[in-house]
């Protein structure tokens, strides 16, 4: 990995002429002062004020002989207020640090401390364009930045164990929140459950082993605060999509407590170090399509104080463009804000350890001022991060939109990257639940979405599959319900996706009818051995393999209680166990995630047979004309490939059947070995007895199979 370094702006040690003190530097180039303001613990006040020079480029900055780590910091700004044309300093309002590598102090009410006079902050009425700067000194309402010993948390950064190197065929992601996945599991001490120090524990790590996962995708951990609609509504922002520090790990999951800034650091080091040492590989969810600072009625914490029409990409009449859905897209258009980004995705990476990055509605990192704010897949900052030295070597996974104007671009990203890919969710959940799916989409979704991502030399590992994911309907209410049920969320059930493509299999929500519970089985299992036997990278939910229900809330982000919270003691360990031989047996088999496009012949020098043919339910080659026939659900897949550039030993059938009649499927020549029945939940591992079948398979219940015969070279080569 190349040299550490420290970022270039933000509060650091140095030593100048002898003396020992810190450097600060803050970018605020329409600024006419800044102040760095200095705090002793727990004082309401500070007790001195470093004025900023200008330094050139837009940044000020000063050295304060004297002062070293733990100090406690903020910042204030003056310079113009006219919010029609986009500038709202106020030098009474306290500001943090945008490169501070940590804060303390409380956080909770933090969203209505805005920088205009505003009678409710919770209810504002004012017109934008009549906000008032607020005279109020708010200093004892913030939380302070805190000067951190940069080099001293890359040294401890350089301690943690190398992450694992893990093929891109060989990966399987687990979505994850740190408190939800722990919160309630019983076998970890009280004071650890939710906590980064749980997700290191053996019994998290275990589960995690055992069910083959390979690589952790954590919802953001950013240090983050909640909406003021959330305040008023006594709700929370549980997921962590509004970011208010991009450098420091949220406090308020780790076991330390939030008042030791340095030890939740260490004990996020330690949950990383104990993953990698496990196999197991961290990515982070990271939210910089936005900020904490919401819309014009929102706070002014930091980016806006600082200068909102260099932070955020402006609209007319000093208004910030909405790209994200909540009124403040920051401009990745500007270099320094291209920085802030880069830097804070190093220091998680040397700092921290981790392994790569799933950027929130990443289409917003794309969008360029230059092109009216298109989105352009090689705009300087998604060029600068395939190019860092430090972040091309880290995984870098998109959700390829966001709610702006043309705003989908599944598929869009350049080589290198993975993308969620929705079309999958939507496909195979069409398929499998009677939303008209058919064979032909059901092919190009198992096959990795050729049709999205066959182009500009990526591969089909750049298509993450899922069927569910946070956001939405997980798998046990995809099968529960067919509409959503987010009362809880308090607003009277309009937020949330309407359009989930779900079934309830004859009772909407909990039963305890034996039917409807066996026919939420088979989708279940179908659902599942459909993602893990697909080409591509399957991602599979927390708690999707325990059966967790959400009680049909579909956009739970601010339910931080047992809706979100897995239930370890009421799980179903069966579908856990399924889950994991189904991982295992995609490990075994690499006809189920073959590492390059399939093309429909033979593929290398070594066989004739194509890698895949396609056979519908007379055994015959499907004809053209029934790849989209709406009244067939049951596809055939022949696949024929080896492990890497080696020659195939065996080849895969692959079934699947989602029609409700009874169907008499034939086989090609020969013996097979049935390896996979997801209606009965049988999954055959190696050393395992075997059930030889050489006749028709009868194909009842909605199912997955997968049957495997071996090859002599002279099959192989005829």
């Amino acid at each position: 990995m190349p040299p550490c370094a420290v970022p270039a702006l933000g509060a650091h040690l140095r030593s100048q002429d002898g003396v020992d003190g810190v450097h600060f530097s803050v970018w605020a180039p329409d600024a006419h002062g800044v102040n760095v303001c200095l705090f002793e613990p727990g004082a309401p006040a500070e007790h001195r004020r470093v004025a900023l020079q200008p330094a050139g480029d837009g940044v000020w900055s000063a050295f304060a002989p004297g002062v070293g780590a733990g100090q406690l910091y903020g910042l204030r700004a003056s310079g113009p207020w006219a919010p029609e044309a986009g500038h709202r300093f106020n030098p009474a309002r306290l500001l943090l640090d945008p490169w501070a590598l940590a804060l303390l102090g409380d956080t909770g009410r933090l969203a209505l401390q805005t920088g205009h006079t505003c009678a409710d902050p919770m209810h504002p009425t004012q017109a934008w364009s009549e906000h008032q700067p607020d005279p109020a000194d708010n200093a004892a309402h913030m939380p302070r930045c805190v000067v951190v010993d940069a080099q001293a948390e890359l040294a401890a950064g350089l301690a943690i164990a190398p992450g694992p190197a893990i093929a891109a065929d060989r990966v399987v992601i687990y979505e994850a929140h740190v408190k939800a996945l722990t919160r309630l599991h019983p076998e970890l001490p009280e004071h650890q459950r939710g906590t980064y120090a749980a997700l290191a524990h053996p019994a998290v790590v275990q589960h995690l082993q055992g069910l083959g996962i390979t690589t952790v995708c954590l919802l953001p951990v950013h240090q983050h605060i909640s909406e003021r609609h959330l305040i008023e509504r006594d709700l929370s922002n549980h997921w962590g999509y509004n970011t208010l520090n991009a450098f420091a790990p949220e406090p308020a999951y780790a076991a330390a407590g939030a008042d030791d800034t340095a030890a939740v650091r260490a004990e996020f080091r330690h949950m990383v170090d104990t993953l990698h040492r496990a196999g197991i590989e961290v990515v982070l969810d990271v939210v910089f399509n936005h900020t904490a600072e919401s819309d014009l009625d929102g706070p002014t914490l930091s980016w806006r104080g600082l200068g909102q029409n260099r932070w955020y990409a402006m609209d007319k009449h000093g208004v910030p463009h909405n790209f994200s859905g909540t009124g403040n897209s920051l401009a990745f258009s500007e270099p320094r804000v291209q920085q802030w980004v880069l830097d804070s995705l190093r220091w998680w990476v040397q700092a921290f350890g981790v392994d790569g990055f799933r950027f929130d509605l990443a289409v917003s990192l794309g969008r360029d001022a230059a092109l009216g704010h298109a989105f352009n897949p090689r705009s300087a900052l998604l060029s600068a991060m395939a190019h860092d030295p430090v972040l091309r070597s880290v995984r870098l996974i998109a959700e390829p939109w966001d709610v702006g104007p043309n705003g989908y671009h599944l598929g869009g990203f350049e080589a290198g990257w993975m993308e969620w890919n929705d079309r999958f969710r939507d496909g195979v959940r069409a398929f499998w639940l009677g939303h008209h799916g058919t064979r032909g989409e059901l092919a190009t979704r198992v096959c990795a979405s050729g049709d999205v991502f066959h182009q500009r030399g990526r591969l089909p590992a750049a298509s993450v599959n899922m069927v569910t994911a946070h956001d939405g309907f997980n798998l046990a209410d995809l099968t529960a319900h067919q509409h959503k049920h987010n009362a809880a969320n308090g607003e009277d059930n309009r937020d949330g996706h309407g359009h989930n493509l779900s079934a309830n299999g004859g009772v909407e929500g909990a039963t305890d009818d034996p039917e409807v519970l066996h026919r939420r089985g088979l989708w279940r299992r179908a659902l599942l051995a459909t993602l893990f036997c697909a080409q591509g990278t399957p991602q599979l939910l927390a708690g999707d393999e325990l059966g967790h229900s959400q009680h049909g809330n579909n956009n739970s982000y601010c339910q931080d209680n047992t809706t979100t919270w897995l239930d370890w003691t009421g799980a179903d360990t069966e579908l856990a166990a399924f889950v994991a031989r189904l991982a295992a047996l995609r490990r075994q088999h690499p006809g189920l995630r073959h590492a390059r496009w399939f093309d429909g012949a033979g593929n290398t020098d070594h066989t004739a047979l194509p890698d895949i043919a396609w056979l519908d339910t007379d055994g015959q080659p499907l004809r053209a004309d029934a790849w989209q026939a709406r009244d067939r659900h049951t596809l055939t897949a022949l696949v024929t490939v080896g492990e890497g550039n080696a020659p195939p030993h065996e080849r895969l059938l692959i079934v699947w059947h989602a029609d409700h009649g009874r169907c008499q499927l034939p086989l090609p020549p020969g013996d097979w070995v049935l390896l996979l029945n997801s209606a009965r939940a049988q999954v055959l591992l190696p050393g395992e007895a075997a059930d030889t079948v050489n006749g028709p398979l009868a194909l009842h219940e909605a199912s997955v199979w997968v049957l495997v015969q071996g090859l002599r070279v002279s099959d192989a080569t005829q």
